[in-house]
C-alpha cells in the first residue's frame, strides 16, 4: 500500500520589490481585530480606573498648559478660552503620540509570535495605532463638556472630526511604520522615540496657535504634518467650522509622503524581522 508524502511548504522572503498584498491584509482582518482588542485589555488589564487614563493624561496636560501657559505666560489662544484652546490640540496629539509610539515598539514588544508564525507583519503596527482610537474617542467626550461649559456650538465643523481623525491616524502609521522597522534593526531607537514624540510636541501648535507664526512662515510650518491637521481639528470644533485649506493640504501631502514611504521602508525590511527581532 503505497504511503501518502508529508507536503512540506517553505515560506521564503521575496526578491526585490516587494509590493503590499491587500487580499492578504484582508484575510488575516480577524488577527488584526484580535492584536488591537489584546492591546487595549493589556493597558487596562489590572488597573483600577480603567478607561478614565484615557482622559486623565490629556486632562491632566490641559490643566498644567492652562496653569503655565495659559494664566503665567498670557498665551494667545485666538478668542477661545484657553482651556478649551489647548485641549483641543492635546486631543489629537495625545493620540499621534501614543500610537506613534506604541506601533514604534510594536514589532520588538511582538517578537514572541513574529519569530514562530507567518502572518503579514504589517498588522502588528496597524494594529497598535488603531487600539489607540479608542481612548481618543472617549477623551473627545472631556472635549464636548468643556465646550458645553464655555458655550461653544461647533457646528457643521464637526462633520470634519472623522477626516480629520482619519489623516491623524495615517500620521501615526507612517511614523510608526518607520520607527518600527529601524526599532528591530536598532534598539537604539526605543529610547529616541520619547525625545523625538516630546520635541515634536513643541514643534506642533498644541500650547500655542497657528497664528503667532508670521504669514509667509506658514507653509514651512505645515510641512509638520500634525500642524496643520491639529489646527484644522481647532478651526472646524471651535472656529469658522471650514479649516485652512493651503495648511491642511500641505500637512495631507506629507502625510501622504510619510505614510507611503514608510510603508515602503517597513516592506523592505520585513523579509529580515523574524531573524533579528
Amino acid at each position: 500500500m503505497a504511503r501518502q508524502e508529508d507536503e512540506l511548504t517553505v515560506l521564503e522572503p521575496r526578491t526585490g520589490r516587494v509590493p503590499v498584498d491587500i487580499g492578504e491584509l484582508f484575510r488575516y482582518r480577524e488577527l488584526f481585530y484580535f492584536l488591537a482588542k489584546r492591546d487595549i485589555k493589556v493597558r487596562y488589564k489590572q488597573t483600577v480606573l480603567g478607561g478614565l487614563w484615557a482622559v486623565i493624561q490629556p486632562v491632566f496636560a490641559m490643566l498644567v498648559f492652562s496653569v503655565f501657559f495659559g494664566r503665567m505666560a498670557r498665551m494667545p489662544s485666538d478668542g477661545v478660552p484657553y482651556p478649551v484652546f489647548v485641549y483641543a490640540g492635546l486631543l489629537p496629539w495625545t493620540y499621534f503620540a501614543n500610537a506613534t509610539a506604541a506601533a514604534g515598539d510594536s514589532m520588538v514588544s511582538s517578537s514572541n509570535i513574529i519569530t514562530k508564525v507567518y502572518f503579514p507583519r504589517l498588522i502588528v503596527p496597524g494594529a497598535a495605532a488603531f487600539a489607540g482610537l479608542l481612548d481618543l474617542f472617549i477623551a473627545s467626550f472631556v472635549l464636548g463638556g468643556l465646550m458645553l461649559w464655555y458655550g461653544i456650538c461647533p457646528g457643521y465643523g464637526l462633520l470634519w472630526f472623522p477626516v480629520l481623525t482619519g489623516l491623524t491616524f495615517l500620521c501615526a502609521v507612517g511614523a510608526g511604520l518607520w520607527l518600527a522597522a529601524l526599532n528591530v534593526q536598532y534598539r537604539d531607537i526605543r529610547y529616541v522615540i520619547p525625545f523625538l514624540i516630546q520635541l515634536w510636541l513643541f514643534a506642533s501648535p498644541v500650547i500655542y496657535p497657528s497664528s503667532v507664526v508670521p504669514e509667509r512662515y506658514r507653509w514651512l510650518a505645515a510641512l509638520n504634518p500634525m500642524s496643520g491637521v491639529i489646527a484644522a481639528f481647532r478651526s472646524s470644533l471651535l472656529g469658522s467650522g471650514v479649516p485652512d485649506p493651503v495648511s491642511l493640504g500641505i500637512s495631507s501631502a506629507v502625510i501622504a509622503f510619510l505614510f507611503v514611504s514608510g510603508l515602503y521602508y517597513f516592506r523592505r525590511m520585513e523579509r529580515s524581522f523574524a531573524d533579528v527581532v
